[in-house]
C-alpha cells in the first residue's frame, strides 16, 4: 500500500481524509507515485484553525525569550534531519540533491534569525504637549497566520514565514503545495518534536480551491502571507478583502538582466547562466531576459552559449554531479515549449536547448534542455511572461535609458541584476528600475538580513529582513494621562 504522509493538526499527525480523497505525489525524473497525502475537507481546516486560535492564547503569552528558545530547538533539528527532509525534497520537486539539503539547512538558519528578531520588536514612547500626558505605542501580534506556499522552494519559503509568524507570537496553519507536500510535512514536524505547544503549528494539504480558500476565508485567520503566482495572488487578495484581513503577496516576476560594456564579462557570463537556470528556472527571481549592451553582445551570447552548454541535466538522487534536475510537472514543461515556439514562430533562434535531452536515462521524466533563445522581440511571450522555466532571451540594447525602459515595461517588478563596473552607471540603473531587489554585480538578490519585496504586480509586504517579522504584528497607541 503507499504510504499516507499525515496532515498536522491540533499536534497530531492526520493521514485520514475528510473528503475520503488522497493526492499523488510524483517523482518528475521518474513519473513514479512516491507516497500520497489526503486532500482535507473544509471540517479538517477548520480543526485546524480552531487549534491555531487555541494555541494563540499560550503561545503570544510567552515572552520573546521563551519563543526563541523554543524555535533554536526546532533549528537544530532541522538541521539534524536536512539530509532526509533534502532526499524527499529532491524526489518530489527533482532539484539535485545538494541544492535541496541546502535549501533545509538555510531554513535552519531563517529559524534561528527570527528568534533573536523576536527579541528586538520595540514599541515607541511620544511626549505630548501636555507634561502629564504620554502615548505609548505597542506592538502585539495578530493572531492566527495562514501560510501558503508554493512548490519550487517548498521548505524555504515555508521558513520565511513560520518563522517570523512564530517569532511574533503568532500561531500557524500552513497549507503546503500539492506538488510538494512531503518535504514541507517534515519540516513542520521538527516544531512538534522541538516541544511547541499543540496547535501553534499546523499543516493541511489539498487543493487551493478548497483548502486554501477555506483557509483564507476563515474568520479566526487574521492574517495571510501567500507566495505563488499573480493569477493565484489576486484571488487571495479577493478573498482576504471580504474579511478585510491583512496580506502580503509575493508574486511573480519577469527579471532582467542588464550587462554593460564596462561589466566584467566573465563573471556576468557565469552569474546570467546560474540565475536563468537554477532550478530549472522554476524560481521567481529567475533571468527571462537579458539585455546586452551592443558593443559585447556577439561575446557575451558566444560565451553565454559556451558556459550554458557545460550543465549537466540528471535524476538529482541518483546523480551527485548533475546541476540540473527535471521540471516539476508535464504542465510546466509544456509551457516553456510554448513560449520557445512562439518566440520562433516570431522570427527569434534557439542557440542551444530547446528540447528534451537524448538517452535512455531521460525517456521518462520531465527534463528539458537549458535554452538561449536570441533575435528577441517584446512582443514575444519570453521577453513578456513570466516562462518559468529553462528558457531565456537575449537582445542587444544601445543606451541605458533603453535598457531601463525595456526592464520596466512589464507589470512585474520583482527583482533585476545589473553587471557594470561604472558606479555612475549603476547609480542610474539601480534608481530607475521599477522592482523591490537588485543584484548589483551579483544574481543572489535574497538574503535573510534585508527585506524581500516586490512591486507592481509582484505583490507587497515584506519577508525576512527585520521588516519581516512587523507583517505578523499588530499596533497598538496607549494614551495614558498621568496624576497631576
Amino acid at each position: 500500500m503507499m504510504e499516507v504522509q499525515g496532515m498536522i493538526i491540533g499536534g497530531k499527525f492526520v493521514t485520514e481524509s475528510g473528503t475520503g480523497k488522497y493526492i499523488d505525489v510524483i517523482n518528475p525524473a521518474t513519473e513514479d507515485v512516491i507516497a500520497r497525502v489526503p486532500a482535507a475537507s473544509e471540517e479538517q481546516v477548520n480543526e485546524a484553525v480552531q487549534a491555531a486560535w487555541k494555541a494563540f492564547k499560550q503561545w503570544s503569552q510567552f515572552s520573546p525569550f521563551e519563543r526563541a528558545r523554543f524555535l533554536h530547538k526546532a533549528a537544530q533539528l532541522v538541521e539534524e534531519r536536512a539530509e532526509d527532509i533534502g532526499r524527499i525534497l529532491t524526489a518530489e520537486e527533482g532539484k539535485p540533491l545538494k541544492e535541496a539539503v541546502s535549501e533545509v539547512k538555510g531554513s535552519a538558519e531563517v529559524l534561528r534569525y527570527f528568534a533573536e528578531a523576536g527579541k528586538r520588536v520595540f514599541g515607541e514612547i511620544i511626549p505630548l504637549d501636555k507634561a502629564n500626558l504620554q502615548s505609548i505605542v505597542i506592538r502585539q501580534p495578530i493572531g492566527v497566520v495562514a501560510a501558503i506556499t508554493p512548490w519550487n522552494y517548498p521548505v524555504q519559503l515555508l521558513a520565511w514565514k513560520v518563522a517570523a509568524a512564530l517569532a511574533a507570537g503568532c500561531t500557524v496553519v500552513a497549507k503546503p503545495p500539492s506538488e510538494t507536500p512531503l518535504s514541507p510535512l517534515k519540516f513542520l514536524a521538527c516544531f512538534l518534536d522541538a516541544g511547541l505547544p499543540e496547535g501553534v503549528v499546523n499543516g493541511v494539504t489539498g487543493a487551493g480551491s478548497v483548502v486554501g480558500k477555506s483557509l483564507i476565508l476563515h474568520p479566526l485567520v487574521r492574517k495571510v502571507s501567500f507566495t505563488g503566482s499573480t493569477e493565484a495572488g489576486k484571488k487571495v487578495m479577493e478573498y482576504c478583502a471580504s474579511g478585510v484581513k491583512r496580506v502580503s503577496l509575493e508574486l511573480g516576476g519577469q527579471s532582467p538582466l542588464i550587462v554593460c560594456a564596462d561589466a566584467d564579462l566573465e563573471k556576468a557570463v557565469k552569474g546570467g547562466v546560474r540565475r536563468s537556470f537554477r532550478n530549472m528556472g522554476q524560481v521567481c527571481n529567475s533571468v527571462n531576459r537579458i539585455y546586452v549592451e551592443k558593443p559585447i553582445y556577439e561575446t557575451f551570447v558566444e560565451k553565454f552559449v559556451a558556459e550554458t552548454r557545460k550543465l549537466r541535466i540528471g535524476n538529482g538522487l541518483t546523480d551527485p554531479d548533475v546541476d540540473l534536475g527535471p521540471m516539476v510537472s508535464l504542465e510546466a514543461l509544456e509551457k516553456v515549449k510554448e513560449h520557445i515556439e512562439d518566440a520562433v514562430r516570431k522570427g527569434a533562434r534557439v542557440l542551444c536547448g530547446g528540447k528534451k535531452p537524448e538517452g535512455e536515462q531521460y525517456a521518462k521524466g520531465y527534463f528539458f534542455e537549458p535554452t538561449v533563445v536570441v533575435d528577441v522581440a517584446h512582443d514575444m511571450l519570453i521577453m513578456k511572461e513570466e516562462t518559468f522555466g529553462p528558457a531565456v532571451g537575449i537582445m542587444p540594447f544601445e543606451s541605458l535609458e533603453e535598457a531601463i525602459a525595456w526592464s520596466n515595461a512589464t507589470r512585474y517588478g520583482l527583482a533585476a541584476y545589473v553587471y557594470t563596473s561604472s558606479l555612475e552607471r549603476a547609480r542610474r540603473i539601480c534608481l530607475g528600475l521599477e522592482c523591490g531587489n537588485i543584484g548589483l554585480n551579483n544574481v543572489d538578490v535574497a538574503t535573510i538580513y534585508a527585506p524581500y519585496t516586490g512591486w507592481k504586480e509582484s505583490g507587497f509586504g515584506t519577508d525576512l529582513g527585520p521588516e519581516g517579522i512587523l507583517s505578523y504584528l499588530e499596533m497598538k497607541h496607549i494614551k495614558v494621562e498621568f496624576a497631576g
